[in-house]
């Protein structure tokens, strides 16, 4: 690219009180602890409930408990999905678990409005109990809960799936009635971390490599960012599609030895202090072909091997030498399912003029699953907004008028953010003061500070801003951050 307890009551009066009002709230039917999953043991003999791909049944062996138990068999280009699509509340805590058994089977959810979240296990000849945890957006209603296997992986099974938390329970007789025995789970790769993003959004490009802008490891850069990709992925010579990722040496020295062990414990610090890490690939300079069924089959599965290793979020395209909606679309989603679960993308203006363009279909096509689309409002030269008039980069014309076409063409405000350089030296051209982003943004969520142009409507829910780069930030004192992560967090 040129781019958070209460302590135990003191009293045994107040332990009766809590007591009881338990075994009242449960007596009243409180569906907090209830399953909320249609057909969870398949005791109904079927997949009734469930969306199978092909190969998708149930099995009278092996079961964890009951009659019944799951399957799911990948082949070629399928990975034996099944998933079931579930009422849930907006704003609200649950837990998911299953039982499962067989190589790299995956438990996951979509649709939250936050953040989408999977977790795995390698796999062994014994049932494994999967769990995770998320929390749904403000405007959630519903939720697809799945389980899948992997491409060229024999058959998986699934058994007692749970969904715990608000909602109302199925009223049929196919959740099942057994206690599952426990056992000693078996230890698996972490997947990456949980928990929701903020409403409003500021990501910013780490560096691996070396340019003139400051050098920094991973844990240096700042709590403002709240997504950090890391630019950029390799592609692999003589195998399309394919990635790799390595600390560029160069920089490395520079840091004074910055080793791979520590990159993967900067990400986790990271994470723990709520932020998210991707993978970018592509670049300026990057080119990566996902052209054909294999080539996006390699970069689906090279990618989702790297998310796994170092521990990344997921993934962010900023493929600038043209893009297939078709085969990339279909590489995003078995990333998104295999762990990546935050999805961006960096189109050039350009890219985004039309719904008719490649990137625009992308966007569209992975509609569900995409987190955010920043798109580089620099380097542009003039473009069209969606009145059809000119507008020149450097304005806040430029950055209002020319979003107005992403949020008429489909995407959601929520997946809508301003890409712009953090300082001049990050960009040939289009560099605009902090002041002009915090302008537009207002300008988009709340109809004020616009210049020229105004939309038709506000986008209060208009999800943030990107940067080009972190490390040119810091070399100007984080000159774009600090104001514009401060005037996100007061948008409504």
């Amino acid at each position: 690219m040129t781019i958070e307890k209460k302590p135990w009551p003191l009293v045994l009066l107040a332990a009766v009180v809590v007591f009881a009002g338990l075994v009242l709230a449960l007596s009243s039917g409180n569906a907090s602890a209830a399953n909320l999953m249609r057909n969870a043991g398949f005791e109904a003999g079927s997949t009734d409930g469930w969306s199978c791909s092909a190969g998708g049944g149930v099995v009278s062996t092996p079961v964890h408990a009951g009659s019944y138990a799951l399957t799911g068999v990948p082949a070629g280009q399928e990975n034996g999905r099944c998933a079931q699509t579930v009422p849930v509340r907006p704003n609200s805590a649950y837990k998911l678990t299953a039982w499962v058994q067989g190589a790299h089977t995956y438990l996951g959810v979509t649709g939250t409005g936050g953040a989408d979240t999977s977790t795995w296990t390698p796999g062994t000849g014994s049932w494994t109990q999967l769990s995770l945890e998320f929390t749904t957006g403000g405007a959630a209603e519903s939720v697809t809960i799945y389980l899948h296997g992997w491409y060229g992986q024999a058959a998986y099974f699934a058994d007692d799936v749970s969904l715990d938390g608000p909602g109302t329970p199925p009223t049929t007789s196919t959740s099942p009635t057994t206690s599952p025995t426990t056992t000693t789970p078996t230890t698996t790769t972490p997947p990456p971390s949980g928990g929701a993003l903020p409403k409003h959004v500021l990501t910013g490009y780490w560096q691996n490599f070396y340019n003139g802008a400051k050098a920094l490891k991973l844990a240096d850069v700042p709590t403002s960012y709240d997504i950090v990709a890391v630019a950029f992925a390799d592609a692999v010579p003589g195998r399309f599609g394919a990635v790799s990722f390595t600390l560029d040496p160069a920089l490395s020295s520079r840091l004074g030895g910055y080793t791979d062990e520590q990159f993967k414990a900067d990400i986790k610090t990271l994470q723990s202090r709520g932020q998210k890490v991707i993978l970018s690939v592509g670049g300026e300079k990057g080119t990566i072909y996902v052209g054909d069924a294999a080539s996006s089959a390699n970069f689906a599965s090279t990618m989702s091997e790297l998310i796994q290793r170092y521990g990344f979020d997921g993934v962010d395209v900023d493929l600038e030498n043209g893009i297939n909606p078709t085969h990339m679309g279909s590489a995003l989603r078995k990333i998104h399912a295999a762990g990546g679960t935050v999805i961006t993308m960096a189109p050039q203006t350009v890219d985004m003029q039309s719904t008719q363009g490649g990137y625009f279909q992308l966007a569209l096509a992975v509609k569900d699953i995409l987190t955010i689309v920043n798109m580089q409002y620099y380097n542009s030269g003039t473009m069209l907004g969606c009145d059809q008039k000119v507008y020149g980069q450097g304005s806040v014309d430029f950055l209002t008028a020319l979003a107005c076409i992403q949020l008429q063409g489909g995407l959601r405000p929520d997946q809508v953010g301003l890409g712009l350089p953090a300082s001049p030296s990050g960009a040939g051209g289009g560099y605009q003061s902090p002041s002009n982003v915090n302008a537009a943004l207002s300008c988009l969520a709340v109809g004020t500070n616009c210049a020229g142009f105004k939309p038709a409507t506000t986008y209060p829910s208009i999800r943030g801003a990107m940067t080009w780069s972190i490390n040119w930030d810091a070399s100007s004192g984080y000159a774009f951050a600090n104001p514009v992560s401060a005037h996100l967090k007061k948008l409504p």
